[in-house]
């Protein structure tokens, strides 16, 4: 895997199997960053990555300017692998949380971010929930996204819900805060 664009561009990492991760394609994850550039403030915003897996696209939203990124996962080696990896790359503004998600979007956070990017498990049973529990938990910044990828077939429903893009069998949606909150 390498790191596609920015200051870190062609870095590579080698995840290790005990990370249980199906991580986004490089063509997905260059559409998605392009995208992102294209559409939205990322230079110098606060990120939020969750269910990181690898921490593929938290390594991007680092490399394109990201003041900080926040990455979150459940899975033990995961978070190990990527306080590693940031670590090597050296940039010091990152916050990995090893935690479940959705218990995670339950708590109260005084932080808010520019892009939050969500790659759940395709067969989550509470993946069709994750909109309203950004929402509801008030993560977005004013003008913010959330991209949540899932599989194509599956379409997400919220009063935020912007677009979404289809990259073969995945599907990036797209759900935007209103700029005056």
């Amino acid at each position: 895997m390498r790191i596609i664009g920015g200051q870190y561009r062609g870095f590579r990492f080698e995840p290790h199997s005990k990370i249980p991760a199906r991580p986004t394609t490089d063509r997905s994850k260059e559409s998605l960053i392009n995208i992102l550039l294209s559409n939205y403030e990322l230079q110098d915003q606060p990120c939020l990555d969750l269910f990181s897996g690898t921490g593929n696209l938290a390594y991007e939203f680092a490399s394109q300017g990201a003041s900080s990124v926040t990455a979150i996962d459940a899975n033990f080696h995961s978070v190990a692998f990527i306080k590693l990896i940031f670590n090597q790359l050296k940039f010091k503004e990152h916050h990995i949380i090893n935690c479940d998600v959705f218990k995670w979007l339950k708590q109260a956070h005084s932080t808010q971010y520019k892009i939050i990017f969500a790659d759940p498990p395709y067969d989550h049973l509470s993946l069709s929930l994750l909109p309203k529990l950004v929402f509801n938990a008030n993560l977005l910044l004013p003008g913010g996204v959330l991209v949540v990828e899932h599989r194509a077939s599956l379409s997400l429903t919220h009063d935020a819900f912007k677009y979404h893009r289809d990259y073969g069998q995945s599907r990036f949606s797209f759900f935007e805060c209103a700029t005056d909150v």
